[in-house]
């Protein structure tokens, strides 16, 4: 986890997502060297990237799927853990996006296409992924939105999420909290 400052996003000047955002990536200074990145770290990369083509795009999973596993970089993903957050988050939109509306500040159109599927994917690994520790869970959205979102989104990441986590989570919040792990 890098504890650099984030640095805001840039113009890289192409059309395709996963370009600007492996663009954006390369210009933030303290960001992990991919090599340094676990297998799972990776899939939540890579699962951001498609979630947000099917949000910008409104592409299907299947295409966005092919397309995702041909980028560089994605042999050394886990690649039954980003098949689990591309599809499981497009099959649970519905619900995730129930459970993330209450504790938003605005309307979900106002909300970044990067910081809604970092929410996606922190909120459905707190449900369907029960050998992910929250704080695991908490820690990777909010790096993912400091390397890819806006300035600031991940304050509200954080915010979101961690408003969601004794909802999701509630015994392993409570244990964390009376351990002095957590606030």
């Amino acid at each position: 986890m890098s504890d650099a400052s984030h640095t805001p996003a840039v113009d890289t000047g192409t059309d395709t997502p996963s370009a600007a955002i492996s663009a954006t990536t390369a210009a933030i200074p303290g960001t992990r060297k991919s090599s340094a990145k676990p297998a799972r770290s990776r899939s939540r990369e890579f699962a951001l990237q498609a979630l947000y083509q099917h949000l910008v795009g409104r592409n299907e999973a299947a295409d966005i799927d092919l397309f995702t596993r041909d980028l560089s970089g994605f042999h050394k993903a886990d690649s039954a853990h980003y098949d689990a957050l591309l599809y499981g988050c497009i099959e649970h939109a519905a619900e995730l996006d129930a459970l993330i509306g209450p504790k938003l500040d605005r309307q979900f159109a106002e909300i970044s296409p990067i910081e809604h599927a970092i929410m996606w994917i922190g909120v459905y690994e707190m449900q369907h992924c029960p050998d992910v520790p929250w704080r695991v869970v908490l820690n990777e959205c909010i790096e993912l939105a400091k390397d890819f979102g806006g300035t600031d989104g991940h304050k509200y990441v954080n915010a979101v999420l961690n408003g969601l986590a004794p909802e999701l989570r509630s015994a392993e919040v409570q244990a964390d909290r009376q351990s002095g792990r957590a606030k």
